[in-house]
């Protein structure tokens, strides 16, 4: 039987995703000369306990695309509740991404760990593959570390937190 229904258009797939709260999260690198580059992503998440595996999604367009394609680790930023404006400037183009933003360079990789987050996950990059207009970042976690506060969400296109009943 032919599908006969009209092509989902960008408005209805994001109604239709925007329905699925997301965690929000900065995943940063640094480029051969030392440049650090970040982006903002609430596509992320585990993959695989052996080896460890975690994933993100990069827009092909974004800025910081190249750094991505050739670099060999990442570190993962879980943000936490009250970094709503630090997810905005990261998700921002041509803004200077990282001024303002303390930051500490992570144990395994020295990559830009973005302070007050509640998880750092540092990685090796394990694969990358094409999926429409972005690229899908596997990393194998090497190292990372937990705090105590409360994750960022992102859900009907604003932040929020979780509330457990």
């Amino acid at each position: 039987m032919p599908d006969t229904a009209p092509p989902v258009t960008k408005e209805l797939f994001r109604k239709l995703v925007g329905g699925f709260p997301a965690g929000v999260t900065i995943v940063t690198t640094r480029d051969a000369n030392g440049t650090p580059w970040g982006f903002t992503a609430s596509s992320f998440c585990s993959v695989s306990l052996a080896p460890p595996l975690v994933l993100v999604c990069l827009e092909d367009a974004a800025d910081c695309h190249p750094a991505f394609a050739a670099a060999a680790s990442m570190t993962i930023n879980i943000l936490a509740v009250g970094q709503g404006d630090v997810a905005m400037q990261f998700a921002s183009k041509g803004a200077d991404k990282f001024a303002g933003v303390a930051i500490t360079p992570g144990a395994h990789t020295s990559l830009p760990l973005i302070d007050g987050a509640v998880s750092h996950i540092e990685c090796k990059i394990h694969a990358r593959h094409a999926a429409g207009d972005h690229t899908i970042l596997v990393g194998e976690v090497i190292g990372g570390v937990r705090t105590d506060g409360d994750p960022l969400a992102y859900f009907g296109r604003s932040f929020g937190s979780f509330k457990p009943e």
